[in-house]
């Protein structure tokens, strides 16, 4: 068995209506002051936490994320420097993935003048003195569970990772009430973001039989779970399920990670800005048909988890698995082809070469990745 480590937020609340309970969370830890950091259609639901905050002592400055899209290095450095100016001994981030990481990483460094761009990779972080509660208003990033942050730089365009377990929140808040109103193609991409997390760790060079207990059973509950909550937003039980999927995903990012698919989508995402979830969805089924021959073992039990018929001919339980998410994906709403979103053909090679930087991800892929194959798989969704 290969060695693995387990990090995981101090404490994790999750359950419908518990996102109140950071305000005693923050009074217990003798929290004076907090950046709370959100984006604009979740403010309205934060409003009775927040006054009570306020009555109950607690100093608040609001920041509002407006940058549509994936946070940028230059867009952090505005915020660093605007919660800089209020000395807060909290940082609430309470939003989907992209408001999550730039809640992590102010957490980390506005009291530092460390450059941002001395923090990418794993372990180049070597304290945290701020505390850091992450609330999501999506189920699909899993930010909340784990230590990792993504950045866009602003210098070369590429997305870029910081993992450390700085990141990992004092306190996080799982509540599936956020999600009753999230738009079906927000549900849609954000689940499927889920399902990669957990099919990835799943079928990983470094995949563990401890993770694996979180990976299957995620896979489970999106592929159970996802259309339901598409169809039908208000649909309680299915947005409870989605939120444990989740959960589950982030917490397969730090002792195993994700692998061809992420790497890949930084390529989409780097040179067109679309949305992580929209990009992973895409090259999910067709990375899946490349990683086949390398982890064919792994496909029976993805059948059984989503309660597929199971085969005892490992290439009939892999076409099934496969095929099913690629339909699940459509009926989702989710585009399957490059051309339907716009992507030009002729910019794969440099879609090409930004994933083959990816190679903290490219290594965990169970079956070795050229720039020919990144070049074929765009290829073959276009």
């Amino acid at each position: 068995m290969n060695q693995v480590e387990i990090m995981t937020p101090k404490k994790v609340l999750i359950g419908s209506d518990c996102f109140q309970s950071w305000v005693d969370e923050a009074l217990q830890s003798s929290i004076k002051k907090v950046v709370v950091l959100s984006v604009g259609p979740i403010w309205p639901m934060l409003e009775a936490s927040l006054q009570l905050a306020a009555d109950k002592g607690l100093k608040l400055k609001k920041i509002d994320y407006t940058l549509p899209g994936e946070p940028t290095t230059e867009y952090f450095d505005v915020l660093r420097k605007e919660a800089a100016s209020f000395r807060p001994d909290l940082i609430l981030g309470v939003g989907g993935g992209s408001v999550l990481d730039v809640a992590k990483l102010l957490a980390a460094l506005c009291d530092r003048k460390t450059p941002i761009s001395k923090c990418f990779g794993k372990g180049m972080l070597d304290k945290r003195s701020i505390a850091l509660y992450c609330a999501p208003t999506t189920a699909g990033t899993g930010s909340e569970v784990s230590p990792n942050a993504i950045l866009l730089d602003s210098n070369d365009g590429e997305k870029k990772g910081i993992i450390s377990p700085y990141l990992l929140p004092d306190c996080t808040l799982i509540d599936p009430m956020f999600t009753l109103s999230l738009p079906a193609k927000i549900t849609a991409e954000t689940g499927m973001d889920a399902l990669c997390h957990c099919v990835e760790a799943f079928i990983n060079k470094n995949a563990h039989p401890f993770v694996d207990t979180y990976a299957l059973r995620g896979i489970g509950l999106v592929c159970k779970n996802l259309l339901k909550a598409c169809r039908d937003g208000r649909n309680k039980p299915a947005r409870e399920a989605l939120a444990m999927a989740s959960m589950m995903g982030g917490l397969c990012l730090g002792p195993v990670n994700t692998c061809g698919v992420h790497a890949l989508s930084y390529g989409l995402a780097g040179k067109y800005h679309m949305s992580h979830g929209l990009a992973n969805a895409l090259l999910l089924p067709e990375v899946l048909r490349f990683n086949k021959p390398a982890c064919l073992a792994r496909f029976g039990a993805m059948a059984k988890e989503i309660g597929l018929p199971y085969r005892y001919d490992n290439q009939q339980n892999a076409d099934a698995v496969i095929e099913y998410i690629q339909q699940l994906s459509a009926q989702c709403g989710i585009p399957q082809h490059l051309s339907e979103i716009g992507i030009k053909k002729e910019d794969i090679p440099e879609m090409a070469d930004m994933a083959m930087n990816v190679t903290r991800l490219l290594c965990n892929n169970p079956r070795e990745i050229t720039r020919e194959d990144v070049i074929t798989i765009y290829e073959n969704i276009y």
